[in-house]
C-alpha cells in the first residue's frame, strides 16, 4: 500500500471512530444504579490507569527527562482545570448539567490531550514506512476502544445517551487524524516531542483517576467490589496489549 497524505489522514480517522465503538456496550444497560454506577467509575478508573501505565512505558523508550516533564504537567493541568470546573454550575454537555458535566467535560479532555499524542504516533510511525505504520495504527485502533468505554462509563450513568457519549468518544480522538498528517510530513520536528506529549496525557489520566473517578466509586461500592474491578480492568488492557504484539 503507498503511503502518503491521503492514507495516513485515513488510518488516523479510522482510529478516532474506534473510540466511539467504546460506546456500544452501554447499548445493553444504559439505566444503572448507584451501585454499578460506582463500579463503572471503578472500571474507568482501572482502564485510564493501565492507559498510563502503557504510556510511561513506551515514553520510557525515548527521553526520560521530557517524559517526567509531561507527566508534571499534566498532572498539574487536570488539577487546575478540576479547580476551575467546580465552580462552574451552568455547564453543560450534551444532556449533562453541572457537576456531571464538569466531570464528563475533563474525561473528554483528558482524552482528548492523549488523543494528540497518539495521533504524532501514528504520522511518525509511517514515516518509517507502511508496515510499521499499519501495525502502530492497528495497535492504537485497539487501544482507543477501552478509551471510549472509559469516556461512556462516565457520561452515560449520569444520564447522556449512548449515542451523545459515542460522539464525544470519537470527538475526543479527532486530534489523531488532524496531527498524524503534520507528523508524517515532519517526523524530525514531531518525534521529540512526543515523551512530552505521551507524559503529559498520562499524568493526567493518572491524576484524574485517582483524585475523581475512584473516590466516587468508593462512595457506593466496597473496597473490595472497586479493588477487584480496577484490577481486572488493568490485567484486562495489559493482556490485550500483549496479545496484540505478541
Amino acid at each position: 500500500m503507498p503511503v502518503n497524505v491521503y492514507t495516513v489522514a485515513l488510518m488516523a480517522l479510522g482510529t478516532a471512530i474506534a473510540t466511539g465503538l467504546g460506546a456500544l456496550p452501554l447499548l445493553a444497560a444504559p439505566a444503572l444504579s448507584r451501585h454499578r454506577v460506582a463500579l463503572a467509575n471503578a472500571l474507568a478508573t482501572g482502564l485510564m490507569l493501565a492507559a498510563s501505565l502503557l504510556l510511561l512505558q513506551e515514553g520510557m523508550l525515548h527521553d526520560r527527562w521530557l517524559l517526567g516533564a509531561g507527566l508534571l504537567l499534566g498532572v498539574v493541568f487536570v488539577a487546575v482545570s478540576g479547580k476551575l470546573l467546580d465552580g462552574h454550575e451552568d455547564l453543560y454537555i450534551g444532556s449533562l448539567r453541572g457537576r456531571a458535566a464538569g466531570k464528563a467535560l475533563l474525561v473528554i479532555g483528558v482524552m482528548t490531550v492523549h488523543s494528540a499524542s497518539e495521533g504524532i504516533g501514528v504520522g511518525v510511525s509511517y514515516g518509517g514506512g507502511d508496515q510499521l505504520g499499519l501495525f502502530i495504527t492497528a495497535a492504537i485502533a485497539a487501544h482507543n476502544i477501552p478509551e471510549g468505554l472509559a469516556i461512556a462509563l462516565v457520561m452515560v450513568p449520569r444520564g447522556s445517551s449512548v449515542a451523545q457519549a459515542f460522539r464525544w468518544s470519537v470527538f475526543s480522538s479527532l486530534p489523531q487524524p488532524l496531527l498524524a498528517v503534520p507528523a508524517f510530513l515532519a517526523v524530525a520536528t514531531f518525534e521529540p516531542l512526543l515523551p512530552l506529549g505521551l507524559g503529559f496525557a498520562a499524568g493526567a489520566m493518572i491524576w484524574m483517576a485517582l483524585s475523581e473517578l475512584l473516590p466516587e466509586a468508593l462512595g457506593h461500592a466496597s473496597r473490595q467490589e472497586v479493588a477487584g474491578v480496577v484490577a481486572l480492568s488493568m490485567g484486562g488492557v495489559v493482556l490485550f496489549k500483549v496479545f496484540l504484539t505478541a
